[in-house]
């Protein structure tokens, strides 16, 4: 049935098909509506696989239960990843849907921004894709669903570089000046770039992420092939509209009873319809307002018609949606006292859930659907009307905000905001003549029926097993796509000047410090550059300056030992001033340090700074002797830096990396630098994110390797050492220089 491959598939989304209710003889399952489960499910039977969410219970309450899922029906397991109520209050309640939701749907004042629950989100996206790893295997298609899962594909990648992924956006994609709102923009890019194939309902959000990427991640950007450079990889943007099951819904909908023939105002009461989830982002107040002006302005409606609004719950314990709904019931209650009479009332208001079948027997019967968002990503609401519509003869009133709307163009299209609008548009949707109305309508079900539900998921599976091979088969390696990124704004400048981390950017990480060494290449290539005259070359390290010079011992290149504490080069000869006074207790803390009881242990004293080194520690050890070293530098005042496989205490001094690194600019080339020189900084520590973040719109940073805290603030990444040589070797070779 569906082509793409023949590979396992793994859904991955926020909640699992189906809603759990504890009972004392065992938990009820009762499966979720929707087209998109019904469409989603026979595909996991078809080709085997997993469907990963949470399934509504928090252990706190649920105990076990919160982890518990269905047997496997058909082929399809589901595996529930079980949150506890303070991560379902901050990843879901809290970022998800107070920082998320709101920013992406334009609501930038009602945008809750919190660090606290932005890390519960990224703790619980890496666990989302944890638990995909577990359950596919390195040919399996992993399909992310959705906002609350943005981080995981970044996650994944970390996993299995040649993992698979596809992800789907069901909701906008904001323009670059709106999401840069978000202090966690460049991570949410980051993560979405993980995949192979990022998807969008429509063309516009495509794009908003296309510009996004370019301008905060300083991507290479192809927009019209919709195909973005990250990382070494190409990355696949494309608008995929969903659709909805048009042939269930049909079925559905013929078997409904006929709705009464209203052709003209006065022939019979006219069904006016809008069913939504409780949300601001749906325009209820606005629309409840043009029902009223409708009854103002064309007194000819009372009686005539009623407006039905069905207002399915959702998220009752946010603050705001309470307050929505009081908003609606006094609106309602006021225009319903204002024009009831003779047993006629305005508009009849149901706060519930509907199963299916009955939810299309009210779409069949609606002579017009109001859908008005103020905004939306797609609004499924719409197609279901249209798709129920089997007479052709009803008229679909589409906010022209909703992504539905690119697509609907037959619809009376409308601004929501503007009230005066959508009566008129109302007005003339009741007194459409009817050879209007399905000329219209027989427009819209051809268009809605071409892209059911079952198409998308095949063309969007297809499009991901393309991308995922256009990935593997590009001719470009990772250095290559830096220097593509760079050369352009490299050429500005008549000066490059180039900071390069020794251990795990110079040198691959070994287990021993002293077994670090420059290869002959690197060392031969060093030398080539400290005689470049438009190369400024600094080496940058952890390691104590006497130490490091020992390992570059090439005249012309500036060294920056310990942090940035010791620097030494041409024209400049750094102490910092205050380190003295700190001395005592680094000597003190590096004597308690080495009587740590943890065979494998290393303690190296570089003066300025000392560090505990834990890499040939058994790993059942490695936690307990991290532990007792970080409480040795704490209670010796110093202040604490977690490595990679290394902890170091330093003087608690307002000095690091980034520091060091403009010191260096200032002292070579003046105050005015940044007019003089392009500045790269490359490395691959925790350490040198402070140069990352110091360098962040004057400089361009390069991180070696996955960034250990899983957030780096770098602008571009290359995957080893071997990767830094070769782009070492162009830039030495001055390919970037203008002529002239």
């Amino acid at each position: 049935m569906y082509a793409s491959a023949r590979h396992s598939l793994v859904i991955v989304s926020n909640r699992l098909p189906f809603t759990v209710e504890p009972r004392p003889e065992g938990p009820l399952f009762t499966r979720s509506p929707g087209g998109l489960v019904t469409a989603l499910e026979p595909v996991l039977s078809d080709r085997g696989g997993v469907w990963i969410g949470w399934n509504g219970l928090n252990t706190d309450d649920a105990g076990d239960l919160a982890g518990f899922a269905p047997e496997s029906q058909s082929g399809v397991r589901y595996r529930a990843l079980p949150l506890s109520a303070r991560e379902v209050a901050r990843y879901y309640e809290g970022f998800s849907n107070r920082t998320l939701w709101p920013l992406f749907h334009y609501f930038v004042s009602s945008t809750r921004i919190d660090a606290r629950t932005w890390r519960t989100y990224e703790q619980v996206n890496q666990r989302f894709a944890e638990a995909a790893v577990q359950e596919s295997d390195p040919d399996s298609m992993i399909w992310i669903h959705d906002y609350q899962l943005l981080r995981v594909p970044h996650y994944l990648r970390q996993h299995h570089e040649r993992a698979r992924i596809g992800f789907f956006l069901h909701v906008p994609f904001p323009s670059a000046d709106v999401f840069r709102v978000l202090p966690w923009s460049r991570a949410i890019m980051r993560g979405m770039l993980g995949a192979d194939l990022v998807g969008f309902h429509v063309q516009s959000y495509a794009e908003h992420f296309l510009l996004c990427a370019e301008r905060l991640l300083g991507c290479e950007v192809d927009s019209k092939a919709g195909i973005v450079q990250f990382e070494g990889r190409q990355v696949s943007v494309q608008a995929h509209p969903i659709g909805v099951d048009v042939a269930h819904i049909e079925a559905l909908a013929s078997a409904a009873p006929p709705r009464p023939d209203v052709t003209e105002p006065g022939d019979g009461v006219a069904q006016v319809l809008g069913v939504d989830r409780l949300d601001y982002s749906k325009g209820l107040h606005q629309r409840l307002l043009s029902i009223e002006r409708l009854f103002e302005l064309h007194p000819m409606h009372r009686g005539r018609v009623t407006f039905t609004q069905i207002l399915v719950p959702s998220r009752e314990r946010v603050k705001e949606y309470e307050q929505l709904k009081r908003d609606i019931d006094e609106t309602i209650g006021r225009v319903n006292g204002k024009f009831s009479e003779g047993g006629w009332t305005p508009i009849r208001y149901m706060v519930r859930s509907f199963p299916q079948d009955e939810l299309m027997c009210r779409y069949h019967q609606a002579h017009v659907a109001l859908v008005t968002p103020l905004r939306d990503g797609m609004n499924l609401v719409a197609k279901e009307y249209v798709a129920a519509q089997v007479s052709n003869d009803g008229v679909l009133i589409l906010s022209e905000l909703a992504g539905a709307a690119e697509e609907l163009q037959e619809a009376l299209l409308v601004n929501p905001f503007d009230v005066e609008a959508v009566t008129e548009a109302l007005h003339s949707a009741l007194t459409m003549p009817r050879d209007e109305r399905r000329a219209r309508m027989s427009a819209l079900r051809d268009r809605v029926r071409a892209n059911d539900v079952h198409g998308w998921i095949r063309r969007f599976l297809q499009a991901a097993g393309l991308a995922w091979d256009r990935a593997r088969n590009t001719d470009l390696s990772p250095s290559d796509r830096v220097r593509r990124a760079l050369e352009g704004w490299l050429g500005t400048r008549s000066t490059v000047a180039v900071f390069v981390d020794y251990d795990g950017t110079l040198t691959p990480i070994v287990d021993r410090p002293e077994e670090a060494v420059l290869s002959d290449a690197v060392r031969e290539l060093l030398e080539q550059a400290a005689r470049v005259p438009y190369l400024d070359l600094v080496v940058v390290s952890g390691r104590a300056l006497d130490d490091v010079r020992s390992r570059v011992p090439i005249p012309g290149i500036t060294v920056v030992g310990n942090h940035g504490f010791e620097i030494e080069g041409p024209g400049i000869s750094y102490r910092h001033p205050h380190v003295d006074a700190h001395r005592a207790n680094i000597e003190r803390a590096a004597g308690d340090l080495a009587r740590i009881d943890a065979p494998g242990t290393q303690v190296e004293q570089k003066g300025a700074t000392v560090a505990f080194h834990v890499r040939r520690v058994d790993s059942a050890r490695k936690g307990e002797a991290v532990t007792q070293a970080l409480s040795v530098l704490r209670d010796r005042g110093l202040e604490v830096m977690v490595g990679n496989q290394v902890v170091e205490g330093r003087p608690p001094l307002d000095w690091h990396k980034g520091r060091a690194v403009l010191h260096v600019l200032r002292e070579r080339h003046g105050a005015n630098w940044p007019s003089k020189v392009r500045v790269i900084y490359i490395g691959d520590d925790t350490t040198d994110q402070d140069a990352f973040r110091s360098l962040r719109g004057i400089g361009r940073s390069i991180q070696v390797g996955r960034a250990r805290n899983g957030t780096a603030t770098a602008d571009f990444m290359l995957p080893d050492p071997a990767a830094v040589l070769q782009f070492l070797r162009w830039l030495v070779s001055g390919g970037f220089v203008s002529p002239g």
